[in-house]
Protein backbone atom coordinates (compact mmCIF):
# COMPACT_ATOMS: atom_id res chain seq x y z
CA UNK A 1 0.00 0.00 0.00
CA UNK A 2 2.83 2.37 0.88
CA UNK A 3 4.55 1.60 -2.43
CA UNK A 4 1.35 2.43 -4.36
CA UNK A 5 1.09 5.82 -2.63
CA UNK A 6 4.74 6.53 -3.41
CA UNK A 7 4.26 5.70 -7.09
CA UNK A 8 1.15 7.88 -7.33
CA UNK A 9 2.97 10.76 -5.62
CA UNK A 10 5.94 10.54 -7.97
CA UNK A 11 3.63 10.47 -10.99
CA UNK A 12 1.71 13.50 -9.67
CA UNK A 13 4.94 15.45 -9.23
CA UNK A 14 5.97 14.57 -12.79
CA UNK A 15 2.65 15.83 -14.16
CA UNK A 16 2.92 19.04 -12.09
CA UNK A 17 6.40 19.85 -13.43
CA UNK A 18 5.30 19.06 -16.99
CA UNK A 19 2.41 21.47 -16.69
CA UNK A 20 4.57 24.17 -15.09
CA UNK A 21 7.09 23.89 -17.91
CA UNK A 22 4.30 24.65 -20.38
CA UNK A 23 3.05 27.75 -18.57
CA UNK A 24 6.08 29.34 -16.95
CA UNK A 25 8.88 28.95 -19.50
CA UNK A 26 9.94 32.43 -20.68
CA UNK A 27 11.16 31.07 -24.00
CA UNK A 28 8.35 29.30 -25.79
CA UNK A 29 9.35 26.35 -27.98
CA UNK A 30 8.57 26.32 -31.66
CA UNK A 31 5.80 23.76 -31.72
CA UNK A 32 4.85 22.71 -35.23
CA UNK A 33 2.21 20.21 -36.22
CA UNK A 34 3.07 19.25 -39.80
CA UNK A 35 0.54 18.01 -42.35
CA UNK A 36 1.21 17.36 -46.00
CA UNK A 37 2.88 15.23 -48.62
CA UNK A 38 6.42 14.12 -49.50
CA UNK A 39 7.69 17.70 -49.47
CA UNK A 40 7.52 17.58 -45.66
CA UNK A 41 7.22 13.86 -44.82
CA UNK A 42 9.72 13.08 -42.05
CA UNK A 43 9.41 9.31 -42.27
CA UNK A 44 5.77 8.26 -41.86
CA UNK A 45 5.85 6.32 -45.12
CA UNK A 46 8.66 4.16 -43.72
CA UNK A 47 5.95 2.52 -41.61
CA UNK A 48 3.49 1.93 -44.46
CA UNK A 49 3.24 -0.67 -47.20
CA UNK A 50 3.75 1.78 -50.03
CA UNK A 51 5.66 2.36 -53.25
CA UNK A 52 6.34 5.92 -52.12
CA UNK A 53 9.39 5.59 -49.89
CA UNK A 54 12.64 7.43 -49.27
CA UNK A 55 14.20 4.86 -46.96
CA UNK A 56 17.30 3.97 -48.97
CA UNK A 57 20.49 5.85 -49.93
CA UNK A 58 21.25 8.37 -51.28
CA UNK A 59 18.15 9.96 -49.69
CA UNK A 60 19.30 11.74 -46.54
CA UNK A 61 22.93 11.84 -47.64
CA UNK A 62 23.28 15.39 -46.26
CA UNK A 63 21.02 15.01 -43.22
CA UNK A 64 23.46 15.61 -40.35
CA UNK A 65 21.35 14.27 -37.43
CA UNK A 66 21.26 10.81 -39.03
CA UNK A 67 24.87 10.83 -40.14
CA UNK A 68 23.79 10.87 -43.76
CA UNK A 69 21.51 7.86 -43.46
CA UNK A 70 17.94 7.87 -44.89
CA UNK A 71 15.20 9.02 -42.53
CA UNK A 72 12.24 8.87 -44.90
CA UNK A 73 12.68 12.47 -46.04
CA UNK A 74 12.30 12.82 -49.79
CA UNK A 75 15.40 14.96 -50.27
CA UNK A 76 19.14 14.88 -49.67
CA UNK A 77 18.94 16.80 -46.38
CA UNK A 78 16.41 18.86 -44.47
CA UNK A 79 12.87 19.68 -45.49
CA UNK A 80 11.44 23.20 -45.35
CA UNK A 81 9.75 22.33 -42.06
CA UNK A 82 13.06 21.19 -40.54
CA UNK A 83 14.83 24.40 -41.54
CA UNK A 84 12.06 26.63 -40.18
CA UNK A 85 12.18 24.85 -36.81
CA UNK A 86 15.94 25.25 -36.57
CA UNK A 87 15.58 28.98 -37.21
CA UNK A 88 13.88 29.19 -33.81
CA UNK A 89 16.64 27.26 -32.08
CA UNK A 90 14.96 23.87 -32.14
CA UNK A 91 17.49 21.03 -31.86
CA UNK A 92 14.98 18.30 -32.61
CA UNK A 93 12.37 17.98 -35.32
CA UNK A 94 8.70 16.96 -34.95
CA UNK A 95 8.84 13.15 -35.09
CA UNK A 96 6.74 11.15 -37.56
CA UNK A 97 3.44 10.15 -36.02
CA UNK A 98 3.79 6.49 -37.02
CA UNK A 99 7.27 6.06 -35.51
CA UNK A 100 7.15 3.68 -32.53
CA UNK A 101 9.15 6.08 -30.34
CA UNK A 102 6.77 9.04 -30.82
CA UNK A 103 5.35 9.57 -27.34
CA UNK A 104 4.01 12.30 -25.11
CA UNK A 105 7.48 13.48 -24.09
CA UNK A 106 8.08 14.71 -27.66
CA UNK A 107 4.90 16.77 -27.87
CA UNK A 108 6.54 20.19 -27.29
CA UNK A 109 8.25 19.97 -30.70
CA UNK A 110 4.97 18.95 -32.35
CA UNK A 111 4.30 15.90 -34.50
CA UNK A 112 4.70 15.28 -38.22
CA UNK A 113 1.71 13.60 -39.89
CA UNK A 114 2.79 14.17 -43.51
CA UNK A 115 2.86 11.30 -45.97
CA UNK A 116 4.45 10.91 -49.39
CA UNK A 117 1.99 10.45 -52.31
CA UNK A 118 -0.90 11.81 -50.23
CA UNK A 119 -3.28 14.54 -51.26
CA UNK A 120 -6.20 16.69 -50.25
CA UNK A 121 -8.48 14.15 -51.88
CA UNK A 122 -8.69 10.65 -50.44
CA UNK A 123 -8.31 9.08 -53.90
CA UNK A 124 -5.00 10.78 -54.63
CA UNK A 125 -1.97 8.48 -54.66
CA UNK A 126 -3.94 5.25 -55.19
CA UNK A 127 -1.24 3.79 -57.46
CA UNK A 128 1.30 4.03 -54.64
CA UNK A 129 -0.94 1.86 -52.42
CA UNK A 130 -0.16 3.07 -48.90
CA UNK A 131 -0.31 6.78 -48.00
CA UNK A 132 -2.12 8.93 -45.44
CA UNK A 133 -4.62 11.35 -47.04
CA UNK A 134 -5.09 14.73 -45.37
CA UNK A 135 -8.40 13.74 -43.78
CA UNK A 136 -6.72 10.76 -42.12
CA UNK A 137 -3.73 12.88 -41.03
CA UNK A 138 -6.13 15.10 -39.12
CA UNK A 139 -7.81 12.02 -37.65
CA UNK A 140 -4.37 11.08 -36.32
CA UNK A 141 -3.94 14.55 -34.86
CA UNK A 142 -7.27 14.17 -33.08
CA UNK A 143 -6.00 10.91 -31.60
CA UNK A 144 -2.76 12.63 -30.50
CA UNK A 145 -4.80 15.38 -28.88
CA UNK A 146 -6.66 12.85 -26.75
CA UNK A 147 -3.84 10.40 -26.10
CA UNK A 148 -0.93 12.76 -25.51
CA UNK A 149 -2.21 16.23 -24.77
CA UNK A 150 -5.47 16.02 -22.85
CA UNK A 151 -4.21 13.10 -20.76
CA UNK A 152 -1.16 15.16 -19.75
CA UNK A 153 -2.46 18.75 -19.61
CA UNK A 154 -6.21 18.44 -19.36
CA UNK A 155 -8.64 20.07 -21.79
CA UNK A 156 -7.97 23.65 -20.69
CA UNK A 157 -4.19 23.17 -20.77
CA UNK A 158 -4.44 21.58 -24.20
CA UNK A 159 -6.40 24.50 -25.59
CA UNK A 160 -3.83 26.95 -24.23
CA UNK A 161 -0.96 24.86 -25.60
CA UNK A 162 -2.50 24.58 -29.08
CA UNK A 163 -3.17 28.33 -29.28
CA UNK A 164 0.61 28.88 -29.35
CA UNK A 165 1.42 26.03 -31.73
CA UNK A 166 1.79 26.42 -35.49
CA UNK A 167 -0.12 24.15 -37.87
CA UNK A 168 1.50 23.91 -41.29
CA UNK A 169 -0.17 22.29 -44.28
CA UNK A 170 1.87 21.59 -47.43
CA UNK A 171 -0.37 19.58 -49.71
CA UNK A 172 -2.08 19.56 -53.11
CA UNK A 173 0.80 18.76 -55.46
CA UNK A 174 -0.09 15.09 -55.82
CA UNK A 175 -3.73 15.94 -56.51
CA UNK A 176 -2.60 18.05 -59.47
CA UNK A 177 -0.09 15.46 -60.71
CA UNK A 178 -2.78 12.78 -60.57
CA UNK A 179 -5.21 15.02 -62.44
CA UNK A 180 -2.80 15.16 -65.37
CA UNK A 181 -2.27 11.39 -65.38
CA UNK A 182 -5.46 10.01 -66.99
CA UNK A 183 -4.65 6.38 -66.26
CA UNK A 184 -5.43 6.86 -62.58
CA UNK A 185 -8.94 5.95 -61.33
CA UNK A 186 -11.15 8.94 -60.47
CA UNK A 187 -8.93 11.11 -62.67
CA UNK A 188 -9.74 9.24 -65.90
CA UNK A 189 -11.24 10.33 -69.20
CA UNK A 190 -14.37 11.60 -67.46
CA UNK A 191 -12.45 13.90 -65.14
CA UNK A 192 -14.03 17.22 -64.27
CA UNK A 193 -12.98 20.53 -65.79
CA UNK A 194 -9.92 22.32 -64.35
CA UNK A 195 -12.16 24.97 -62.72
CA UNK A 196 -14.35 22.36 -61.03
CA UNK A 197 -11.25 20.46 -59.93
CA UNK A 198 -9.77 23.61 -58.36
CA UNK A 199 -13.03 24.26 -56.52
CA UNK A 200 -13.21 20.65 -55.34
CA UNK A 201 -9.68 20.81 -53.93
CA UNK A 202 -10.25 24.15 -52.18
CA UNK A 203 -13.56 23.11 -50.65
CA UNK A 204 -12.10 19.85 -49.31
CA UNK A 205 -9.07 21.64 -47.88
CA UNK A 206 -11.32 24.24 -46.25
CA UNK A 207 -13.28 21.48 -44.50
CA UNK A 208 -10.07 20.11 -43.02
CA UNK A 209 -8.85 23.56 -41.92
CA UNK A 210 -12.11 24.09 -40.07
CA UNK A 211 -11.76 20.67 -38.44
CA UNK A 212 -8.33 21.66 -37.12
CA UNK A 213 -9.77 24.93 -35.85
CA UNK A 214 -12.48 23.04 -33.97
CA UNK A 215 -9.76 20.89 -32.40
CA UNK A 216 -7.95 23.98 -31.11
CA UNK A 217 -5.62 25.12 -33.90
CA UNK A 218 -5.30 28.90 -34.14
CA UNK A 219 -2.10 29.65 -36.08
CA UNK A 220 -2.01 28.21 -39.61
CA UNK A 221 0.49 28.20 -42.47
CA UNK A 222 -1.15 26.96 -45.66
CA UNK A 223 1.38 26.48 -48.44
CA UNK A 224 0.19 27.00 -51.99
CA UNK A 225 1.21 24.61 -54.75
CA UNK A 226 4.52 25.33 -56.44
CA UNK A 227 5.17 25.49 -60.21
CA UNK A 228 4.87 21.76 -60.89
CA UNK A 229 4.97 22.47 -64.62
CA UNK A 230 8.69 23.12 -64.13
CA UNK A 231 9.69 19.95 -62.26
CA UNK A 232 11.70 17.32 -64.20
CA UNK A 233 8.93 14.70 -64.04
CA UNK A 234 6.28 16.93 -65.62
CA UNK A 235 8.64 18.37 -68.23
CA UNK A 236 9.63 14.85 -69.31
CA UNK A 237 6.02 13.63 -69.28
CA UNK A 238 4.85 16.53 -71.45
CA UNK A 239 8.01 16.71 -73.59
CA UNK A 240 8.77 20.25 -72.45
CA UNK A 241 12.24 21.42 -73.55
CA UNK A 242 14.96 22.48 -71.13
CA UNK A 243 14.42 25.93 -69.64
CA UNK A 244 10.66 25.80 -70.27
CA UNK A 245 7.67 24.76 -68.14
CA UNK A 246 4.29 23.19 -68.86
CA UNK A 247 1.92 26.14 -69.25
CA UNK A 248 -1.11 23.88 -68.95
CA UNK A 249 -0.08 22.49 -65.55
CA UNK A 250 1.04 25.84 -64.15
CA UNK A 251 -2.14 27.59 -65.29
CA UNK A 252 -4.29 25.16 -63.31
CA UNK A 253 -2.05 25.62 -60.25
CA UNK A 254 -2.19 29.41 -60.42
CA UNK A 255 -5.98 29.27 -60.57
CA UNK A 256 -6.09 26.99 -57.55
CA UNK A 257 -3.66 29.14 -55.58
CA UNK A 258 -5.72 32.26 -56.26
CA UNK A 259 -8.87 30.58 -54.99
CA UNK A 260 -7.03 29.22 -51.96
CA UNK A 261 -5.67 32.64 -50.97
CA UNK A 262 -9.18 34.12 -51.30
CA UNK A 263 -10.60 31.43 -48.99
CA UNK A 264 -7.87 32.07 -46.42
CA UNK A 265 -8.67 35.79 -46.57
CA UNK A 266 -12.30 34.99 -45.86
CA UNK A 267 -11.38 32.70 -42.95
CA UNK A 268 -9.25 35.48 -41.48
CA UNK A 269 -12.21 37.85 -41.68
CA UNK A 270 -14.59 35.31 -40.14
CA UNK A 271 -12.33 33.93 -37.38
CA UNK A 272 -9.76 36.66 -36.73
CA UNK A 273 -8.19 37.84 -34.55
CA UNK A 274 -8.71 34.65 -32.51
CA UNK A 275 -7.20 32.69 -35.41
CA UNK A 276 -4.86 33.54 -38.26
CA UNK A 277 -4.42 31.77 -41.60
CA UNK A 278 -1.18 32.54 -43.46
CA UNK A 279 -0.94 31.92 -47.19
CA UNK A 280 2.58 30.87 -48.21
CA UNK A 281 3.16 31.77 -51.85
CA UNK A 282 5.49 28.91 -52.77
CA UNK A 283 4.65 29.31 -56.47
CA UNK A 284 6.35 32.69 -56.78
CA UNK A 285 9.20 31.72 -54.46
CA UNK A 286 10.14 28.57 -56.40
CA UNK A 287 9.58 30.25 -59.76
CA UNK A 288 11.97 33.00 -58.65
CA UNK A 289 14.60 30.44 -57.65
CA UNK A 290 14.34 28.70 -61.03
CA UNK A 291 14.47 31.92 -63.05
CA UNK A 292 17.22 33.55 -60.99
CA UNK A 293 19.09 30.47 -59.79
CA UNK A 294 22.54 31.92 -60.55
CA UNK A 295 21.88 34.69 -58.02
CA UNK A 296 21.62 31.99 -55.35
CA UNK A 297 24.79 30.18 -56.41
CA UNK A 298 22.81 27.41 -58.10
CA UNK A 299 23.98 26.22 -61.51
CA UNK A 300 21.28 23.77 -62.63
CA UNK A 301 17.55 24.55 -62.45
CA UNK A 302 16.37 21.91 -64.92
CA UNK A 303 17.72 18.48 -64.14
CA UNK A 304 17.38 16.23 -61.09
CA UNK A 305 20.56 15.74 -59.10
CA UNK A 306 19.65 12.09 -58.52
CA UNK A 307 17.84 9.70 -60.84
CA UNK A 308 18.89 10.76 -64.30
CA UNK A 309 17.05 12.85 -66.85
CA UNK A 310 14.53 10.35 -68.24
CA UNK A 311 11.73 8.15 -66.82
CA UNK A 312 11.44 6.26 -64.51
CA UNK A 313 13.66 8.74 -62.60
CA UNK A 314 14.53 6.21 -59.90
CA UNK A 315 16.86 7.69 -57.30
CA UNK A 316 18.64 4.85 -55.52
CA UNK A 317 22.06 3.59 -54.58
CA UNK A 318 22.51 -0.02 -55.56
CA UNK A 319 25.26 -2.47 -54.64
CA UNK A 320 27.25 -1.76 -57.76
CA UNK A 321 27.62 0.81 -60.52
CA UNK A 322 25.09 -0.98 -62.74
CA UNK A 323 22.26 -0.56 -60.24
CA UNK A 324 23.16 2.89 -58.91
CA UNK A 325 21.39 6.03 -60.08
CA UNK A 326 23.12 9.00 -61.60
CA UNK A 327 24.10 11.38 -58.78
CA UNK A 328 25.34 14.91 -59.39
CA UNK A 329 28.74 15.95 -58.06
CA UNK A 330 27.60 19.00 -56.08
CA UNK A 331 24.10 18.84 -54.60
CA UNK A 332 24.24 22.47 -53.50
CA UNK A 333 24.27 23.55 -57.15
CA UNK A 334 20.91 21.98 -58.07
CA UNK A 335 17.32 23.11 -57.54
CA UNK A 336 15.90 19.58 -57.87
CA UNK A 337 17.07 16.61 -55.84
CA UNK A 338 15.04 14.06 -57.78
CA UNK A 339 12.33 14.36 -60.43
CA UNK A 340 9.81 15.74 -57.93
CA UNK A 341 11.48 17.30 -54.89
CA UNK A 342 13.81 20.23 -54.15
CA UNK A 343 17.33 19.83 -52.82
CA UNK A 344 18.17 21.00 -49.33
CA UNK A 345 19.84 24.01 -50.99
CA UNK A 346 16.52 25.04 -52.54
CA UNK A 347 14.63 24.25 -49.33
CA UNK A 348 16.90 26.63 -47.41
CA UNK A 349 16.06 29.48 -49.79
CA UNK A 350 12.33 28.71 -49.63
CA UNK A 351 12.31 28.45 -45.82
CA UNK A 352 14.29 31.66 -45.30
CA UNK A 353 11.98 33.54 -47.66
CA UNK A 354 8.90 32.37 -45.77
CA UNK A 355 10.53 33.20 -42.44
CA UNK A 356 11.50 36.75 -43.33
CA UNK A 357 9.64 37.72 -46.51
CA UNK A 358 7.06 40.43 -47.08
CA UNK A 359 3.37 40.00 -47.90
CA UNK A 360 4.12 39.10 -51.52
CA UNK A 361 5.36 35.70 -50.39
CA UNK A 362 3.68 35.25 -46.99
CA UNK A 363 0.36 36.94 -46.26
CA UNK A 364 -0.80 38.53 -43.98
CA UNK A 365 2.38 37.87 -41.94
CA UNK A 366 5.58 35.87 -42.35
CA UNK A 367 6.48 32.90 -40.17
CA UNK A 368 8.55 34.89 -37.67
CA UNK A 369 5.62 37.24 -37.16
CA UNK A 370 3.23 34.28 -36.91
CA UNK A 371 5.39 32.74 -34.19
CA UNK A 372 5.01 35.93 -32.11
CA UNK A 373 1.31 36.34 -32.87
CA UNK A 374 -0.96 35.94 -29.84
CA UNK A 375 -4.49 34.92 -30.85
Amino acid sequence: MTMEILVISVFSIFIMFALLSLHVSPCLPFTNFVFGDSLVDAGNNDYLFTLSKADSPPYGIDFAPSGGQPTGRFTNGRTISDIVGQAFGEMSFPPPYLAPNTTSNTILAGINYASGASGILDETGTLFIGRIPLREQINYFEQSRTTYMVSLMGERGTQKFLKKAIFSLTIGSNDVLNYFQPSIPFFGEDKVSPIMFQDFMVSNLTIQLKRLHELGARKFIVVGIGPLGCIPFVRALHLVPSGKCSVKVNTLIQGYNKKLSEVLDRLNQEMGPEAIFVYANSYDIVSGIILNHHQYGIENADDPCCGGYFPPFVCSKGNDANTSSVLCNDRSKYVFWDAYHPTEAANIIIANTLLNGDDRVSYPVNIRELYNYNP
